[in-house]
């Protein structure tokens, strides 16, 4: 099937803006040729991760209270990037940031687009190896708990549904499988 967008926009409205993301709304017809309305969140950053990991395969989780879900999460350090800066040197910041650790080597691992229905926003994953240890700096946003622990638990964590937040997942699955291909 040919890739054409089946789509027509007749007009658009953006409903909300701020440093961070933009909400369009557009009228449109859609593929079935029926008028109705779609919303697009526009990100203004990168979505950063990291998954950093020590000689020994251990890991870093960040424990945080998530306002939208209302609830408490465990990821892996994540931030934003501006869209015309270099996301490597997003990362560097975001491992410094939330764990107080910078590595000496970075592997990006997976892209992904974290909710493609009604986002645009792209997600960029790096693991970082060659830990050296230093102090956290968090936002003043960020109450962070970090936590070492072994790469095989933050894995069965995701296995267990402890883990829901995508980057994460995916980041610890994608590794988890680099490790049994040994291309880790």
């Amino acid at each position: 099937m040919e890739e054409i967008n089946p789509w027509k926009t007749l007009e658009s409205e953006v409903k909300y803006d701020n440093n961070w993301i933009r909400i369009t709304e557009h009228q449109v017809i859609n593929p079935s040729g029926g008028e109705g309305i779609y919303g697009e969140v526009h990100f203004k950053n990168f979505a950063i991760g990291i998954l950093p990991l020590d000689e020994e395969y251990n890991t870093w989780l960040v424990g945080q209270y998530r306002f939208p879900l209302k609830a408490y999460s465990w990821e892996i350090p994540e931030g934003g990037g501006p869209l015309n800066g270099e996301p490597i040197d997003s990362a560097r910041r975001e491992l410094l940031e939330e764990t107080g650790m910078s590595a000496k080597q970075w592997k990006e691992i997976q892209r992904m687009h974290l909710s493609n229905s009604v986002s645009d926003e792209l997600s960029i994953i790096y693991i970082a190896t060659g830990l050296i240890h230093g102090i956290a700096m968090p936002e003043e946003t960020e109450q962070l708990v970090v936590k070492k622990l072994p790469f095989e638990e933050a894995y069965q964590m995701v296995l267990k549904g402890e883990i829901t937040d995508s980057m994460s997942v995916a980041a610890i699955l994608k590794a988890k499988l680099m490790m049994i291909n040994n291309e880790l």
